[in-house]
């Protein structure tokens, strides 16, 4: 095999969830080849092309290091590229990653807080407006 539809490669090293997602990207121009061609779906790729592929954001840079067209499994989908992405956008990511999670958390089957628990949650978490108080977002500002 000497090349590969992009959105078929980038689905099977796990890039994307979903080829779908994939094909998606590629038509919005989020895939590129490192000298700035916009790639469609359909676009041949082969060994040694480098692409950059934005998601979430954050440019990645990607070198084919091998050609696949299924879906395997994460530590052989790895050594299908080489993955020469700045420090830069590395620490967008980080930063995107940590934020993405959930910040609050409640134990299964304690229930909705009481009263007094969410008063101490109000106390803890500040004095933030309520959108709906428009007054009140002018002198939080």
């Amino acid at each position: 095999m000497s090349k590969v539809r992009v959105d078929k490669w980038l689905w099977s090293i796990r890039i994307y969830k979903t080829r779908t997602i994939a094909t998606k990207a590629c038509k919005a121009g989020y895939v590129k080849l490192e000298s700035g061609k916009i790639l469609k779906p359909s676009s041949d790729i082969s060994v040694g092309d480098t692409l950059i592929v934005k998601k979430n954001g954050i440019n990645f840079t990607l070198d084919v290091l091998k050609l696949i067209s299924k879906r395997v499994s994460s530590p052989l989908a790895r050594e299908c590229y080489e993955d020469k992405t700045s420090q830069e956008e590395l620490k967008k990511y980080e930063s995107w990653f940590i934020s993405a999670r959930g910040t609050e958390y409640r134990e299964k089957g304690k229930g909705r807080p009481t009263k007094k628990e969410r008063r101490e949650l109000e106390d803890f978490k500040g004095d933030i407006p309520s959108p709906y108080d428009w007054d009140e977002w002018e002198d939080f500002e």
